[in-house]
């Protein structure tokens, strides 16, 4: 229909002029529409801004500026008198457009709901994946005595129904894991032989291999260590303490022990940090990577997996390193969440924003780089 006009001021790029039809508009909606469908990664923000472009011109209505002298008045004369025959028009355009608004809404939620589900269905296909291996692995292992579930004291990974299908849950896929630890490969370049202490399925280890660096890796769990060895590493199951104390001085290149301080009563990870230095060359490295307890994000982690034993403060970690005989201590920290609050453009108000993203979203990992002296 024409002849009516939104009541709202247009958006750049549509003209306020008196000529403007409401079939003008519509069509205007309409290819903005189209425009946004094929939006790939800003689909959601283009769903937003032709959603609200729309929400702004629904609202059809006979009322518009008559202007003033002549032309104004004969405006406003047959606008009365055509009143009884566009305003019914105008009130059912009305409820076409609220109606389509709301149905778009519906099939905009169905759609996020639709990829969630998606989602979810992936990463349960992934883990059920890695259980399936995991199994197939472990039987494979020879005819003889089963080993146990884990030969650690701490942590107490036995008391945890399956160990391995929580640790794929909450760590992520190997392939996620990989990528997070791929920043590690440059320490470890001119470092062999590496240790991997707690390697878990082997991320790091499949990541050394590919650069040809000499590397092996030790875990206290079984399953963890049948799904390595299915990789082809070179993997044992050990006590990170009794195997480090099984080893020569200077033995090692560099060492690695990735989400797995956090796991270590206090007493243990001393020991562990005394026997890395001794067991490390000169100028070998240590990269222990854990949970910031800064991120309150984080924290929800730590809490989640019930063999921790404490969280570590990046001070308190650099000082035991220090106090164990490392010459060079460096912490990075790791992970920014992605959402932070959006500072206003008031100076005094955004820095206390920005105070409060550091607080909220501090970054969800740090990694503590040690070095041993280099002696002349």
């Amino acid at each position: 229909m024409s002849g009516s006009e939104a009541k709202h001021p247009a958006p750049a790029g549509i003209s306020t002029s008196d000529e403007i039809e409401v079939a003008d508009l519509f069509e205007r909606l309409r290819e903005e529409l189209r425009r946004g469908a094929g939006g790939g990664d800003s689909a959601g923000a283009e769903f937003a801004a032709n959603r609200s472009l729309a929400e702004r011109f629904w609202p059809v209505t006979a009322e518009r500026p008559a202007g003033g002298g002549p032309k104004g008045l004969a405006k406003r004369f047959l606008r009365k008198f055509m009143r009884w025959y566009v305003e019914p028009l105008a009130a059912d355009q009305r409820v076409y457009n609220n109606s389509a608004l709301k149905l778009l809404d519906v099939l905009s939620e169905r759609a996020d709901a639709a990829t969630a589900a998606r989602d979810q269905m992936q990463r349960l296909v992934r883990e059920l994946e890695e259980r399936l291996t995991r199994v197939e692995r472990r039987s494979s292992g020879g005819a003889g005595v089963a080993p146990p579930a884990t030969v650690a004291a701490q942590p107490a990974a036995a008391s945890v129904p399956d160990y391995f299908a929580f640790e794929s849950r909450m760590r992520g896929s190997v392939e996620a894991i990989r990528e997070r630890q791929r920043r590690y490969v440059g320490d470890f370049r001119d470092a062999g032989p590496v240790l991997d202490i707690g390697c878990g399925r082997g991320e790091l280890l499949m990541l050394l291999r590919e650069k040809g660096i000499d590397a092996r890796g030790i875990d206290a769990d079984a399953d963890m260590v049948a799904f390595a060895r299915g990789e082809g590493l070179d993997v044992e199951q050990a006590d990170l303490v009794e195997h480090l104390d099984r080893l020569d001085d200077a033995s090692l290149g560099g060492i690695f022990m990735g989400q797995v301080v956090e796991h270590l009563p206090p007493a243990v990870l001393v020991r562990s940090l005394e026997l890395a230095a001794r067991r490390l060359r000169p100028g070998g490295v240590l990269v222990a990577e854990t949970i910031n307890p800064l991120s309150p994000i984080a924290l929800r982690n730590y809490y989640a997996d019930l063999t921790h034993a404490q969280p570590l403060v990046p001070e308190t970690l650099e000082l035991l390193a220090r106090q164990s005989g490392f010459a060079e201590t460096e912490v990075r920290f790791l992970n920014e969440p992605a959402d932070r609050l959006t500072e206003p453009d008031d100076p005094v108000i955004a820095a206390n924003v920005r105070r409060l993203n550091e607080l909220l979203f501090a970054p969800l990992d740090y990694a503590l780089v040690a070095r041993t002296a280099v002696h002349a």
